[in-house]
């Protein structure tokens, strides 16, 4: 199944986040509504437990502009990114989380920026998280660095904006959203990374700490610096020999 395209289509992956679908759905309709293209909201559930969906149906019925996918299992964040991506035709995509304490008043700047970039990546300023979760993300940039021999500052953020064609060689994996960024900067188009918002969360509870992911993370970066290694890479010109008279 794919949804109408919409020249831009914002992909939010939820988890159990019955009590913010409604408030962000019309935040992020209020923002967009600043812009010129013609927008739609994609919310993905993955295999919630509490009344997410009923909430992303809810949602839809006060503007068709808003749409759900459903896992029927629970896959996780990267899975439900990829949803969303392989179900959308739009040229232009937009991420954000499904928890709120991203602003989707930033990306009405980012999108402004497409003119000059394929890919536009948030960096979270004052970030809302305690000090145990700011010193693994600087443990984990500088992991990122000495491996991938590439500096984003802060590839975990979801608030990004970016031409479809940015995903060309990009695959589909557990992990992707934490390294989406650089895959795209390895395949050879423009990046640029800005500063954005960070909030408190105001309802529902982090799915995620330092421990549950340490060990993943690690053996994600090793597998992306060897598919970093491996790939191909853009040629800036092909020579043919042409054809005869």
């Amino acid at each position: 199944m794919t949804l109408p395209a919409a020249q831009l289509c914002v992909v939010v992956p939820v988890f159990d986040e019955e009590d913010n679908i409604l408030p962000l759905a019309a935040e992020i309709s209020q923002a967009l509504e600043r812009q010129t293209l013609a927008f739609q909201i994609v919310f993905v559930d993955d295999a919630s437990r509490d009344r997410t969906w009923s909430r992303i149906e809810a949602a839809r019925a006060l503007d068709p502009r808003v749409h759900g996918l459903r896992h029927g299992r629970n896959a996780g964040q990267s899975a439900a990114l990829w949803t969303g991506f392989s179900h959308t035709d739009s040229r232009w995509i937009a991420t954000l989380d499904g928890d709120r304490q991203n602003d989707p008043a930033d990306l009405v700047a980012m999108i402004e920026k497409l003119r000059d970039y394929d890919f536009i990546c948030g960096k979270r300023v004052s970030r809302q998280d305690n000090r145990v979760r700011r010193l693994s993300s600087r443990v984990a940039r500088w992991a990122r660095r000495s491996a991938l021999g590439v500096d984003f500052a802060d590839t975990g953020c979801a608030v990004r904006v970016f031409d479809r064609k940015a995903l060309d060689g990009v695959f589909g994996f557990n992990g992707l959203h934490r390294f989406l960024p650089v895959l795209v900067h390895g395949g050879g188009f423009r990046t640029l990374e800005t500063p954005v918002n960070h909030r408190p969360r105001v309802a529902g509870v982090s799915k995620y700490g330092v421990w549950n992911r340490v060990w993943r993370g690690i053996a994600d970066l090793l597998a992306v610096a060897w598919y970093q290694r491996r790939r191909f890479r853009k040629q800036s010109s092909i020579t043919s020999i042409p054809p005869q008279p």
